[in-house]
């Protein structure tokens, strides 16, 4: 099969995936393998690719918003069949026993593993998943909609899960790139005013477009205090303001797997009040399936550039350079 293959973390301004010609990989018990038709890009792959996040594994296949059709089935496989259409996220293991598995926080899992990080992803051809870590995707979305929806969808929709905003709640953005764009239109359809802050001209154009009901760089110009907000931003400067624009008793959820440094904090100004901090750490598939079904009912819409696989590398300087407007998508 074709890949593009990480062998040494580098700038993404080095090139440093590769394309390769590998054996294709068998699926082992209770595995799926999957043939590739697209496989959106997240910025957690280039925190892998540039270092920010130690290697777990190297040579590595990147990758982790997958969609594909099901081609080979390992021993045991009960729930797919040949032929069906899947998605594979970030979260591909978990051991189903440890203290958070069995409190319905999976994602806490001291021996939890993902998918393009401790094994190969979706710069490929084909992958391979536990069968209990595909995801059956709704039928309202074409692949290359639905791809976004598989980290960005799953990791924003747990950041407004974590961000506890109210029924009758004002959510704030900070950063508005894939996870946003999708989040905003949850956040809308349930009919909550949102307030964006970026620094990208065209992200406020595009937020403004999706129904923000302000968007703008400065957040100290956010027209009203908000019960929730969530930095999505991996910049650790970002916090303090988020944390001012909250009423009392509010939340800040942070999305990020990676983030600068957070300056010191200004108790009486920040933090008083009692404002939260949450951050999210990965996901559980029941937020997979959630999201997927929010998705369908709010009938969100992706936005989209795609990429040829072996265009990876510039895909990805075109996302660290901001100059994607919603996700990008690479195509095998």
């Amino acid at each position: 099969m074709r890949a593009m293959l990480l062998r040494k973390q580098a700038p993404i301004e080095d090139s440093p995936l590769q394309p390769a010609e590998l054996d294709d990989p068998l699926p082992a018990p209770n595995e799926l393998r999957v043939r590739i038709t697209c496989c959106a890009v997240c910025r957690t792959d280039l925190h892998i690719i540039e270092g920010d996040l130690p290697p777990a594994k190297l040579p590595l296949i990147p990758g982790h918003q997958i969609v594909g059709i099901v081609d080979s089935l390992g021993p045991g496989c009960k729930t797919h069949k040949l032929g069906s259409r899947v998605g594979i996220a970030w979260l591909r293991h978990t051991d189903g026993t440890c203290r958070f598995c069995t409190s319905a926080r999976e994602n806490l899992c001291p021996q939890s593993k993902y998918t393009g990080y401790d094994a190969d992803g979706g710069y490929a051809d084909l992958a391979i998943v536990p069968e209990d870590f595909a995801y059956t995707l709704p039928d309202s979305f074409s692949d290359i909609q639905v791809s976004p929806l598989l980290c960005a969808g799953i990791i924003g929709y747990r950041a407004l899960l974590r961000s506890n905003l109210p029924p009758d709640g004002k959510l704030a953005i900070f950063g508005f790139g894939s996870s946003a764009h999708i989040v905003i239109q949850i956040a809308i359809h349930r009919g909550h005013p949102v307030y964006v802050v970026s620094r990208n001209p065209n992200h406020q154009a595009l937020a403004r477009s999706l129904g923000a009901a302000w968007a703008d760089s400065d957040p100290a110009k956010i027209p009203h205090k908000v019960q929730s907000a969530i930095v999505f931003a991996p910049a650790g400067s970002v916090v303090p303001p988020a944390l001012d624009c909250l009423d009392r008793g509010g939340t800040v959820s942070l999305a990020g797997i990676h983030m600068s440094p957070i300056p010191p904090l200004d108790y009486d100004k920040y933090l008083f009040y009692e404002r939260d901090i949450h951050p999210v750490t990965a996901n559980t598939r029941s937020d997979a399936r959630d999201l997927l079904q929010a998705a369908a009912q709010a009938h969100v819409k992706t936005h989209t550039v795609t990429y040829p696989l072996s265009q990876a590398n510039q895909a990805l300087r075109d996302l660290k350079e901001g100059r994607i407007d919603g996700t990008a998508v690479l195509i095998p």
